[in-house]
């Protein structure tokens, strides 16, 4: 059948976005066309915003309409996020009071943080504070207001206004785009409000995510490059790219 580029494109968005990312061959295969066709493709949904290329083929970027569930989330980049939270967990320093935000790799931070000492830990998110609800030693502050499915986080002025009267000593953030042009960014305002109220709260943050967040950009802006202390990422975001991001002002962590 012959599809227009548009039909087809609308195509290759819907296939990203319920497989996590697509193929240039597969692609080429199953719509009937040229590997170079799909190419052009793809570069002009990458141009749009919807999707981000990479060798072979490309992954979807979360939007104001799209966004991927902590479920989907728990099955990508696994281990490379495992070490990310691992090294992200180690700068933990002498805080005591700590943000978790919500996200995988966040939530794998709560699970790497230190149980044997003192620590109150806030957080937006039900999967993290039920990680660490059962340490003895560790306080957890779960912020009220609307839970939202996918993510299972609380949003709104409820959780905005009890994190607003907190000084909290470390936040760790996620964020579905980082670029070093728009910041940090997410796809939903409500959701990008409690991360910024989190950041304001607090004397440290620090980013922890996949080298695939790098250069993506979604819908909600809410902090700037140069108001992360330390970047948290692996060795799969080239040095360069890496470098280039530290002349903003963060440290930056590759593992």
């Amino acid at each position: 059948m012959n599809r227009t580029a548009e039909e087809r494109q609308r195509a290759i968005v819907r296939t990203a976005r319920a497989s996590g990312s697509v193929d240039v061959t597969a692609l080429a295969a199953e719509l009937g066309v040229a590997k170079e066709t799909v190419r052009r493709d793809l570069r002009v949904l990458e141009d749009h915003g919807l999707l981000r290329r990479t060798h072979g083929g490309a992954y979807p970027v979360e939007s104001a309409g799209f966004e991927t569930t902590l479920a989907f989330r728990a099955t990508s980049h696994v281990p490379e996020k495992r070490r990310i939270a691992a090294a992200a967990a180690e700068l933990l320093g002498d805080a005591e009071t700590v943000f978790v935000d919500e996200g995988f790799t966040p939530q794998l931070i709560a699970e790497s943080l230190p149980t044997d000492r003192p620590l109150t830990v806030v957080t937006a998110s039900l999967p993290v504070a039920g990680a660490l609800a059962e340490a003895e030693q560790v306080s957890v502050l779960l912020l009220g207001g609307r839970v939202r499915s996918g993510t299972l986080a609380t949003v709104d002025h409820w959780t905005t206004k009890m994190l607003a009267g907190f000084i909290i000593d470390l936040a760790f953030i996620g964020a579905n785009g980082i670029s070093r042009e728009h910041g940090l960014t997410t796809p939903d305002p409500a959701v990008s409000e409690v991360k910024a109220q989190a950041i304001r709260a607090s004397r440290r943050a620090v980013f922890a995510g996949v080298h695939t967040k790098f250069g993506a950009v979604s819908f909600c802006r809410f902090a700037d490059i140069g108001a992360l202390e330390t970047i948290v990422t692996s060795t799969l975001l080239p040095a360069a790219e890496a470098h280039r991001y530290s002349l903003q002002g963060p440290q930056v962590i590759r593992v």
